[in-house]
C-alpha cells in the first residue's frame, strides 16, 4: 500500500527539474573547454544524447534496469513503454512517491551518465556514429551496470555494494567508457597538448596547442553543475528529509574541498591559481561525494574532497606527460578516477550515524569495503571492454572520426553547418 506524500513529491520533483539542469550545464563546461570550432557540436551533443535517452528510456531502458529482475543480471521487459505504469502507480523503492516521478528521476541519471563519455571523443567524433552509440550504450552497457547496483534484485546489491547516487553506475561507468572511446578514436588532428610536442615539427606546420575557447562558459557550466548536484545528490534520498539535508551538505563540502585542493596543487606547481583548474576541481569533488552523499558526515565529506582534488589533478598530470592518450577533457581522471575513489572512500567512512546499519571500516565493517571495491573491479573493466567492443563494431558500418578535412574545418561547420560566432 503506497502512501503518497506531498513534500516528497515536490521536494523530488524539485531534483528532478534540478538534475535535468545539469546537461546543459555540462554542455557550457565542456563546450568551454573546446576549440572555438567545436563549441556549438558540442553543446549541441549534450542536448540530443538527452532528447535521445529520454524515448530509450521510455521505451525500454527503464525496464531493464528496474522491471522483475532475471537472474540479477538485467530487467524483464514488462515495463517496456511504460506498460502498467499510471498515475496512481508507484515502485517499493520509492512507494512515497508515484512511479512516473520515480522514472522521470532516474532518467536524468540515464541522461548525463553517456554524455559525460562524450568530453574524452570531443572534436573528432562523426554525429551519426555518436548517435548509434549512445542507444547501444545506454542499453548495453549503462542498463546492466544499474540493474546490478540500484534494483534491489541485482547481483552487486545482493552482495552490498552501496551507490547513493551513481559513484559507480554514472561516474566509474563514464568515466572507464571514456578512456575507451579516446583510445579507439585516436589523437585529434592540428592539436598539440604534450610537452614535448609543442616544440616539435607539428607546430611548424600549423598545429596548435589546445586551450580553452571560452572560459566564462567553463565557470558557468562548473557553477550550474554544482547547483544541479543538489538534486542528483540530495534528490537520491527519494524524499523531503534529514538524508537529504545530509546529502546536500556533504555534496556541498566536498566540491568546496576539491576545488580548493585542486587550486592549492596548481598554484604550487604552475605558480598561479587556474581558474579552470578551480573549476575542474569541483566538479571531481561532486562526482567523488556521489556514491558516499547519503553514508558519510560532513567531516568525512571534506576528507573525500580534498582527497580527491589532488588525486584527480595528480593522474590527469600523469597524463599528459607519461602518455599519449587523448582523452580531450580528461573525462577518465575526472569522473573515472573521481568515481573510483568516491566508491571506495564509501566503503571506509560510511557510518550507521547517517544511515542506520550502513557501517564502513573505519565503523568497524570490513565486509562493506570489500563489497565496494567488487563492484568497482566488476564494473570498471565490463564498461572499458564492454564500451572498446562497441566503438570497434560501430566503426565497421558507421566509421566514428569526420575526415580530416571535416576535423580541420571544425566540427562546428561540417557536422551541423553551423558557427558559435558570426565575426563577419
Amino acid at each position: 500500500m503506497s502512501a503518497m506524500n506531498a513534500g516528497d513529491i515536490s521536494w523530488v520533483t524539485t531534483a528532478t527539474a534540478l538534475v535535468m539542469l545539469m546537461t546543459p550545464a555540462l554542455g557550457f563546461f565542456y563546450a568551454g573547454l573546446v576549440r572555438r570550432k567545436n563549441l556549438v557540436s558540442t553543446l549541441i551533443q549534450c542536448i540530443i544524447i538527452f532528447a535521445v535517452v529520454s524515448i530509450v528510456w521510455a521505451l525500454w531502458g527503464y525496464s531493464l534496469v528496474f522491471g522483475p529482475s532475471i537472474g540479477g543480471l538485467i530487467g524483464n521487459l514488462n515495463l517496456v513503454g511504460l506498460n502498467g505504469i499510471g498515475i496512481h502507480s508507484y515502485n517499493a523503492l520509492a512507494p512515497q512517491i508515484p512511479e512516473l516521478l520515480y522514472f522521470a528521476f532516474q532518467l536524468k541519471f540515464a541522461a548525463i551518465t553517456p554524455a559525460l563519455i562524450i568530453g574524452a571523443c570531443a572534436e573528432r567524433i562523426k554525429f551519426r556514429s555518436l548517435l548509434i552509440f549512445i542507444v547501444l550504450w545506454s542499453t548495453l552497457i549503462y542498463a546492466p551496470i544499474a540493474h546490478w547496483v540500484w534494483n534491489p534484485s541485482g547481483w552487486l546489491h545482493a552482495l552490498g555494494a552501496i551507490d547513493f547516487a551513481g559513484g559507480i553506475v554514472v561516474h566509474v561507468a563514464a568515466g572507464l567508457s571514456a578512456l575507451a572511446a579516446a583510445l579507439v578514436l585516436g589523437k585529434r588532428r592540428g592539436c598539440v597538448f604534450w610537452k614535448d610536442e609543442l616544440k616539435s615539427l607539428d607546430k611548424k606546420r600549423g598545429a596548435s596547442e589546445s586551450k580553452p575557447s571560452n572560459i566564462p562558459y567553463v565557470i558557468l557550466g562548473a557553477g550550474l553543475l554544482w547547483f544541479g548536484w543538489f538534486g542528483f545528490n540530495g534528490g537520491s534520498a527519494l524524499a523531503a528529509n534529514d538524508l537529504a539535508v545530509s546529502a546536500i551538505v556533504t555534496t556541498n563540502l566536498a566540491a568546496a574541498g576539491s576545488a580548493v585542493s585542486w587550486m592549492l596543487l596548481d598554484w604550487l606547481r604552475k605558480g598561479k591559481p587556474s581558474a579552470v583548474g578551480i573549476c575542474i576541481g569541483a566538479v571531481v569533488g561532486l562526482v567523488a561525494i556521489t556514491p558516499a552523499a547519503g553514508y558519510v558526515t560532513v567531516t568525512a565529506a571534506l576528507v573525500i574532497g580534498l582527497s580527491a582534488g589532488v588525486i584527480s589533478n595528480l593522474v590527469a598530470g600523469w597524463r599528459l606527460a607519461r602518455t599519449r592518450i587523448d582523452d580531450t577533457l580528461d573525462v577518465f581522471a575526472c569522473h573515472g578516477v573521481g568515481g573510483i575513489w568516491g566508491s571506495i572512500a564509501t566503503g571506509l567512512f560510511a557510518t550507521g550515524a547517517v544511515q542506520v546499519g550502513v557501517n564502513g571500516l573505519f565503523y568497524g565493517n570490513v565486509g562493506q569495503l570489500g563489497s565496494q571495491l567488487l563492484a568497482v573491479g566488476v564494473v570498471a573493466p565490463f564498461a572499458f571492454f564492454g564500451s572498446y567492443a562497441l566503438l570497434k563494431v560501430i566503426n565497421v558500418f558507421s566509421p566514428l572520426r569526420v575526415s580530416p578535412e571535416e576535423e580541420d574545418t571544425g566540427l562546428d561547420k561540417s557536422q551541423h553547418g553551423e558557427e558559435a560566432y558570426n565575426l563577419e
